[in-house]
C-alpha cells in the first residue's frame, strides 16, 4: 500500500520590483536539507545554487531567481522562511556605536522592501552621456567573498551597467567588449563614481526598524536592520 501524500498550503507574495503576484509553498524537508548542507559548506557558489533551486521549486517552477534583482530574491526567501519555520524569529541586534548585541524577536511578515523615493537607475555622467543601471543579482553574491574589495566593487559596477546613452545613440552592454567597458569606467571622474555609489546605497532593500534596549545606558534605541542576513539568528 502506497504511503499517503502530504498536502501543503500555498500563499501569494508580490515581487517588489514589478508588483507581479507569485504563488508559493513553504520549504519541504528535502529543501531544508539542501539549504543546511549548502550553509555548512560555507561555499558561496553552493549557497547561491541552493537559493535558486529552492525558490524555483517553492514557486512551482515559475520564478527563475537568476533573472531577478537580488532584493527580490531576498524578499522571496524571507517569505518562504516565514511560512516554513515560523513568522517570529529571535535574532541578535547590534547596538549602534558599540560592540554590543542584544536578542530581539522579529515578525518576518512585518519585514518589507524599502523603496527610496529619490532613487533612480538613470545616472547622468555629463550633459550628453548617461547610464541606465540594472540591479545586482544572485550571481553577484560571490563578488565580495574574500577577494579584493576594490576589484569586486568595480566588477559590480560593470556588471550593473545596462545601457550607455550618448545623446541619441544607445550602447547596450551586450554589444560592448569587457575591455571597452573597463576603459569606459576607468575614464569616469570621482563625481561620476559618487553618483553610481548613490545608486547602490539607495536601491531597494529588505529593511525593518526595531526598538531595543541598550544594556549599558538602559535606554531604548531604534535600530535599522537591512539585508537578508540581518534576519537570521
Amino acid at each position: 500500500m502506497a504511503l499517503p501524500q502530504l498536502n501543503n498550503a500555498t500563499y501569494e507574495l508580490e515581487l517588489p520590483s514589478s508588483g507581479e503576484v507569485v504563488e508559493f509553498r513553504p520549504f519541504l524537508v528535502k529543501e531544508q536539507k539542501i539549504l543546511m548542507i549548502a550553509e555548512e559548506s560555507e561555499d558561496v557558489k553552493q549557497v547561491e545554487t541552493a537559493f535558486a533551486n529552492i525558490i524555483k521549486a517553492c514557486t512551482f517552477d515559475k520564478v527563475d531567481a537568476y533573472k531577478l534583482p537580488l532584493f527580490d530574491v531576498e524578499y522571496i526567501f524571507l517569505k518562504l522562511r516565514s511560512k516554513s519555520v515560523g513568522e517570529e524569529v529571535e535574532i541578535m541586534v547590534p547596538i549602534p556605536d558599540t560592540e554590543e548585541t542584544v536578542p530581539a524577536k522579529v515578525n518576518l511578515d512585518k519585514v518589507d522592501v524599502l523603496q527610496n523615493e529619490d532613487h533612480t537607475n538613470e545616472i547622468a555622467l555629463t550633459d550628453d552621456i548617461k547610464l541606465i543601471m540594472s540591479y545586482p543579482t544572485l550571481k553577484d553574491m560571490h563578488r565580495f567573498d574574500g577577494g579584493n574589495e576594490t576589484e569586486a566593487t568595480f566588477d559590480l559596477i560593470k556588471s550593473c551597467i545596462y545601457e550607455i546613452h550618448d545623446g541619441d545613440e544607445i550602447h547596450h552592454k551586450i554589444d560592448v567588449s569587457n575591455k571597452e567597458l573597463e576603459d569606459f569606467v576607468d575614464s569616469m571622474s570621482t563625481d561620476n563614481l559618487e553618483s553610481i555609489g548613490v545608486f547602490f546605497s539607495t536601491m531597494p532593500s529588505l529593511t525593518h526598524m526595531i526598538k531595543v534596549k541598550n544594556p549599558k545606558t538602559k535606554k531604548n534605541v531604534e535600530v535599522e536592520l537591512s539585508g537578508l542576513q540581518s534576519f537570521f539568528g
